[in-house]
């Protein structure tokens, strides 16, 4: 049995290609299936089953795309109400892929219906466990709704434990999040690999043993997730399908400027430094790169499902659109070119002031405002004196809470304060950006 990871980084997930040398099984696929279509290439396998551990909150998936396009088996929980014919799977339930056997294990907690797999090649043991068992913790439970979630996280409680039971100490474990996802919860491990038996040795749903605790503990320190959520399961129990990955030509510079004029949103990916050191008047700050976590923070900030323009380098446009179609944000425009005064002459090209915590702690005047942009819970562990709290999540519509003055705004570490100050500035605000790392003392 052989195991390929393909990794979405971007959204702290992964998705599998398990096989014997011929044919293979694809767990979690997300929604740009070219991945795993290539790892299937490389690997010289067969895609002869598609299977979902439960239906996910924080990606759309490409297991319908996948399964349709090569006639696989598409495994789905037999208690998931769908509107696409599946091979319904239930607590027990197996099926044969090549020389490896599937056995589905309900683990309901994340969501109701949640199934993970134990895959079997007569020798060694894999467990394929969704949102169920991560490394160091288990997957929220507080998705499904606020009256459920004491029940799941119950459940979550005990299936780990069933898991464990229907398992192999040694099986290699697999989940599909816990890797920076949302959908993860507790203290999630920075481990890259684990097996059963030593998630029993540390996972803390493992080792407290006191159930009452546990699910307090666990609800108790859940925080806010990307509001696009809502929007995922609703479309993945309709099936969604393929992405369009295209880059589209470019728009042209008047029609760009008249978007800017008409408060369309306008969404530059150049680093946050370049951004406030110059950029189109009107635009917003959402730096592409490795590690930004552009897509849930984009997702999340701005209004759902209007029309959207992205403006950078011809490179980042592609793994944006990329990125952004994984949520159901599809067939955004582009501005190709990283000089704002070129792509829409005759629009303000402007700038903000970008200081280190130093000169926040000690250059404002008075009347300044301090706009703390962390979650509620960063915040209530530790704050800046008279700062305001307005999550990032939330300033779009507290606007209006912001205290008159320059806002010099901060974050943990100028990510989200670079989103933060573009919104503000936007909306006619005097901004400072605290690019640096949360440090008050």
């Amino acid at each position: 049995m052989d195991v390929v990871v393909i990794e979405t980084r971007p959204l702290g997930d992964r998705s599998y290609l398990v096989h014997d040398g011929e044919v293979a099984l694809v767990i979690d696929p997300q929604r740009d299936t070219d991945r795993v279509e290539a790892a299937a290439a490389e690997a010289d396998v067969r895609i002869t089953h598609v299977a979902e551990t439960h239906l996910h909150n924080d990606y759309l998936t490409g297991g319908l795309i996948l399964a349709r396009a090569h006639g696989a088996e598409y495994l789905v929980s037999a208690n998931d109400d769908v509107a696409f014919d599946r091979t319904p799977m239930a607590d027990g339930g197996t099926v044969q892929v090549g020389r490896l056997t599937v056995k589905a294990v309900a683990t309901p907690g994340h969501t109701h219906h949640h199934l993970s797999y134990v895959v079997s090649d007569g020798e060694d043991q894999a467990v394929f466990s969704g949102g169920s068992l991560l490394y160091g913790s288990v997957g929220r439970t507080d998705l499904v709704s606020d009256e459920d979630t004491e029940d799941l996280t119950r459940a979550q409680y005990s299936s780990v434990r069933r898991l464990a039971a229907e398992a192999q100490p040694d099986a290699a474990l697999y989940p599909t999040h816990g890797f920076g996802s949302f959908c993860s919860s507790g203290p999630a491990s920075s481990a890259r690999s684990s097996t059963v038996a030593e998630q029993q040795e540390s996972n803390h749903a493992f080792t407290d043993a006191d159930e009452d605790h546990f699910v307090r503990e666990l609800i108790n320190n859940l925080t806010a997730y990307p509001s696009y959520y809502a929007h995922m399961a609703p479309a993945n129990r309709q099936g969604p399908g393929p992405a369009d990955l295209t880059v589209p030509e470019s728009v042209d510079p008047a029609e760009l400027s008249r978007r800017l004029a008409d408060g369309e949103w306008v969404v530059d990916l150049r680093h946050r430094v370049a951004f406030a050191s110059r950029h189109l008047q009107g635009s917003v700050s959402f730096e592409y790169g490795r590690g930004s976590s552009f897509t849930a923070y984009l997702g999340w900030v701005l209004p759902w499902n209007q029309k959207m323009t992205l403006v950078g380098s011809e490179e980042d446009i592609e793994k944006a659109i990329r990125d952004l179609s994984r949520i159901g944000i599809d067939s955004p425009d582009a501005a190709l070119g990283t000089d704002p005064s070129a792509l829409a002459p005759g629009t303000a090209v402007v700038h903000y002031p970008r200081v280190g915590w130093a000169e926040m702690l000690h250059g404002r005047s008075a009347g300044d405002v301090v706009l703390d942009v962390r979650r509620t819970d960063e915040y209530d562990a530790g704050h800046v004196a008279g700062a305001v709290n307005v999550p990032l999540h939330e300033l779009l519509g507290r606007m209006a809470e912001v205290p008159a003055g320059t806002v010099w705004v901060h974050c943990a570490t100028g990510y989200r304060s670079g989103v933060a100050a573009s919104l503000l500035q936007r909306a006619g605000r005097q901004v400072v950006h605290v690019d640096a790392k949360y440090g008050p003392s």
